[in-house]
C-alpha cells in the first residue's frame, strides 16, 4: 500500500446500497474526497423475492475500502473515524455467534405485501401506526418481513438471537456493540418516533423480544464504540478508531447534503437510483399517509416517499428497445408506468408495468421518454403528498419553488434532469459532491471522532452546493396524461397478481 503523511487527519464513509458497497476517504478539514472504492453485492430472487447474503456485505466493505486507502495514500494512522451508511429497511437474523440464519431480506423484497395489509388492520388502520411511527407498514418495510418470516419460515424466526438492519450489522461487525441510530431506526416500523424509542406494544404485535434488537444511539455520529482488534486486521486499519453508530442511506445523504438543524430545512431533494426517493429535513415530525415518517439522523426528521422503480426500470425498458439510455424523446401520446417490481407509491406491490397510448406515429424513442416521464411523475407525486403536510415550515411561503436538489446515479444523465425540469417546473440544483450517502457517513464519523454536529461539518465541505439549472414551463399536459392513465389502468394493475406463486 502507498502511504504518504496526510497534514490534517483522514475519515472513513461506507455507503453498502442494495448493489454495491462504496468507501470514500476524506481529509476530515476540507472534505475533499481523496479516493472512492467499491465492490459490487450479490443480489437474488425473483418475482418479489431480493435477497443478499450480510456476509457479502462485509467482505464488500473490505474490498472497496483497501481500494480507497490505497489509491488515497493515506496511511491507517491518520484515519480517525469510521461510519455505516446502509440500505434501509433490510431484514437480518443472526445466530448467537453473530452469523447470518439465513440471506437478509432487502427494501425491495415485495413478499410480505399480505402482512403488511394484516399488520395494518390488526392495530387499528393507517391513522394508529401514523400516531406511534409516523409510517403505514408496505411490503418491504422491516416489520413486515419478520412477520413474514414468522409466518414462512418460524423455525428460522424462532432461532434469531439478534434482529438487525444492514448498517446496524456491519456496525456491530466493525465495533462489537450492537447499536444503531434514530434514523435507521424510524424505518421499522416497530420504533416510535415521537417518543424516541422502541414501541412495546408494537414488538408484541410483532411477537419480537426487544432483547433481540440494538440500542438506539442519541444521533448517528454518536460514537458507539471503537473498532475492535479482529475487525482492525480485517479491514487494514488501526484498531481503537472511532465507530459512529451510522445510519439509513437516505439519511445519510441528507447530512451529506448540509439539510437538518445546522443547515438547510424544508429543501426537497429528488434521488434517482435503483429506487426514487424524495425527501426534506424538517424539524415537524411527519404523520401522512403515503409518506414514511422518518427520524433524521441529526435529531430532526426526514418525511420521505420511496418508489421501487426508478433508474433500473428505465434501463430495463431502454434494452428491450434496444437504445442506448440517453436516446428518449418526450412521449407524446404514449404512456408507461415502469412498475416491474411492484410499486411502493402507489402502494401497488403486484403490479406490473404498464404501456399505453400507441399510435402508428409513436417511436422507440417516445417510448423509451414515456418511461422517464413515468417514473418522474410518481416521484414528484409523492413530492406534493410531503408539500401537502404539516412537515413543511408554514412561515416558508416559497417553499414550492425552492429548487429541486436532484441526487444519484440518476442526477448524472442528461434525459433524467430534462424530464425532472420539465415535470417539476422548478429550478434544479445538481450538487457537486459525489457520493452523498458515503460523504454523509463520513461527516457522522466526523462527529464521532470530535463531538462536532455532522450536518454543519458537512455544509462547512461544501457537498452540497452546485450548479442551478433555470425552471423550464411545466408540462402539464403530460401530468393530466399520466393521471389518466394510471386512473383508467389503476384496476389492471392491482389485478396483476402476486409476484410470488404461493405469496398469499
Amino acid at each position: 500500500m502507498r502511504c504518504v503523511v496526510l497534514a490534517s487527519p483522514a475519515v472513513i464513509g461506507v455507503d453498502s446500497s442494495t448493489q454495491s458497497t462504496k468507501t470514500v476517504v476524506i481529509d476530515a478539514e476540507s472534505g475533499r474526497i481523496l479516493a472512492v472504492g467499491r465492490a459490487a453485492h450479490t443480489v437474488t430472487g425473483e418475482g418479489g423475492a431480493r435477497e443478499s447474503d450480510p456476509e457479502g456485505w462485509w467482505e464488500a466493505l473490505r474490498t472497496s475500502l483497501g481500494t480507497a486507502l490505497d489509491a488515497s495514500g493515506v496511511s491507517p494512522a491518520a484515519v480517525r473515524g469510521i461510519a455505516v451508511a446502509g440500505q434501509q429497511h433490510g431484514l437480518v437474523v443472526l445466530d448467537a455467534a453473530g452469523r447470518p440464519l439465513r440471506p437478509a431480506m432487502l427494501w425491495n423484497d415485495t413478499r410480505s405485501a399480505p402482512q403488511a395489509e394484516a399488520l395494518t388492520a390488526a392495530l387499528g388502520g393507517a391513522d394508529a401506526w401514523l400516531e406511534r411511527t409516523g409510517s403505514v407498514p408496505v411490503a418491504s418495510m422491516t416489520a413486515t418481513t419478520w412477520q413474514w418470516l414468522r409466518e414462512h419460515e418460524p423455525a428460522t424466526a424462532e432461532r434469531a438471537a439478534a434482529v438487525r438492519l444492514p448498517h446496524d450489522f456491519l456496525t456491530e461487525r466493525l465495533s462489537g456493540v450492537a447499536a444503531t441510530d434514530p434514523g435507521d431506526a424510524s424505518g421499522t416500523c416497530w420504533y416510535d418516533t415521537r417518543a424516541g424509542s422502541y414501541d412495546p406494544a408494537l414488538l408484541d404485535l410483532l411477537g419480537l423480544d426487544p432483547a433481540l434488537l440494538p440500542t438506539v444511539a442519541t444521533s448517528g455520529a454518536e460514537r458507539v464504540g471503537s473498532l475492535t482488534s479482529a475487525a482492525a486486521a480485517f479491514l487494514g486499519l488501526r484498531p481503537g478508531i472511532p465507530v459512529a453508530a451510522g445510519t439509513g442511506d437516505n439519511m445519510a445523504a441528507a447530512v451529506g447534503l448540509g439539510l437538518g438543524g445546522a443547515g438547510l430545512l424544508d429543501h426537497p431533494v429528488v434521488s434517482l437510483g435503483t429506487s426514487g426517493t424524495v425527501f426534506t429535513a424538517s424539524r415537524t415530525r411527519p404523520s401522512a399517509a403515503g409518506l414514511a415518517g422518518f427520524a433524521a439522523a441529526d435529531g430532526t426528521y426526514l418525511p420521505l416517499g420511496c418508489t421501487l422503480n426508478c433508474t433500473q426500470a428505465v434501463d430495463k425498458v431502454a434494452s428491450l428497445l434496444g437504445l442506448d439510455r440517453e436516446d428518449a424523446q418526450p412521449g407524446g401520446h404514449v404512456v408507461v408506468l415502469p412498475y416491474l417490481d411492484g410499486e411502493r407509491s402507489p402502494d401497488l406491490p403486484h403490479a406490473a408495468g404498464l404501456l399505453t397510448g400507441l399510435r402508428h406515429a409513436t417511436t422507440s424513442r417516445q417510448i423509451l421518454g414515456a418511461a422517464y416521464e413515468g417514473a418522474v411523475f410518481t416521484l414528484l407525486r409523492v413530492l406534493d403528498e410531503i408539500f401537502a403536510t404539516t412537515a413543511l415550515d408554514p412561515h416558508a411561503p416559497d417553499v414550492r419553488e425552492r429548487p429541486l436538489r436532484l441526487i444519484g446515479g440518476g442526477a448524472k444523465g442528461a434525459a433524467w434532469i430534462e424530464t425532472v425540469r420539465r415535470l417539476s417546473g422548478r429550478p434544479v440544483v445538481i450538487p457537486d459532491g459525489e457520493e452523498l450517502v458515503a460523504v454523509g457517513a463520513a461527516a457522522l464519523a466526523a462527529g464521532a471522532a470530535w463531538g462536532e454536529d455532522p450536518v454543519g461539518t458537512a455544509a462547512g465541505w461544501g457537498s452540497g452546493r452546485g450548479r442551478e439549472l433555470p425552471a423550464v414551463r411545466r408540462d402539464d399536459a403530460a401530468w393530466l396524461r399520466i393521471e389518466a392513465a394510471l386512473a383508467g389502468g389503476s384496476g389492471l394493475l392491482q389485478r396483476s397478481g402476486p409476484l410470488v406463486e404461493g405469496s398469499r
